[in-house]
């Protein structure tokens, strides 16, 4: 990379970025003000997930996690159409975890909202449990190098996933993620889910093979052998 294109990509853009105004969202009833760099996707398919969840007859849940959570688009809505009765949410990047604390101060949700900054799992309380764990994750193992909204260099960060969330997963707990054809299939993940002890419980618009276009899937996860009626 010459010096001009370095001084533009580490220099330039970030500044361009944070001189946009904030964006304004509101779902279910919940106020969410954010920057657009930050959205990878929670507030447009991202919110297929609250007409799946209640297909499925999905009763309501204790306890929700949003993982890679951005601005937390998802659980915000989860939480907003009464599909939990809290929710925590955790992203690795500051500005996101910023945007979480700011919506759950204007909406007056410090009561039923936790938020934390984490690489992964890493610095979650270990008295965290859910019921559900959700999320849009990076979908791409060999794309968009450099965008943590979307690149999961050698699938690591959904590996490391798989392998540590057994320690804050409710007994009859379910994840749901929603991933992406265009860069994995489920069988991608099948290995590394039953190597952590866990298994598939169902998935719903899934491909066998890549696709050329994105399409979006779900996949739900949990402990062997305990699957909720629901899931």
């Amino acid at each position: 990379m010459g010096l001009l294109s370095r001084v533009e990509h580490e220099f330039v853009r970030p500044i361009l970025r944070w001189a946009r105004p904030s964006r304004h969202v509101r779902l279910a009833g919940i106020d969410i003000s954010y920057r657009s760099e930050l959205d990878g996707g929670g507030t447009e398919f991202g919110q297929q997930f609250i007409p799946f969840l209640k297909s499925r007859g999905m009763p309501k849940q204790k306890r929700a996690f949003e993982w890679c959570s951005g601005p937390g688009f998802i659980g915000f809505s989860m939480l907003g159409n009464g599909l939990c009765e809290t929710l925590c949410l955790s992203d690795i990047n500051p500005a996101a975890v910023s945007s979480c604390q700011h919506t759950v101060r204007v909406n007056k949700l410090s009561d039923r909202v936790s938020v934390y900054q984490s690489d992964n799992l890493k610095s979650i309380p270990r008295s965290e449990m859910w019921n559900l764990i959700v999320s849009n994750p990076p979908h791409f193992v060999d794309q968009y190098e450099g965008d943590i909204r979307a690149h999961d260099p050698d699938w690591r960060i959904h590996r490391n996933f798989f392998e540590t969330v057994s320690d804050h997963l409710a007994v009859n707990g379910v994840i749901v993620l929603q991933e992406n054809n265009r860069g994995s299939i489920v069988e991608t993940f099948r290995p590394m889910i039953e190597q952590s002890g866990l298994e598939i419980f169902f998935t719903h618009g899934d491909y066998s093979t890549l696709t050329k276009e994105s399409s979006f899937y779900f996949i739900g996860i949990g402990r062997r052998g305990r699957r909720p009626t629901w899931a």
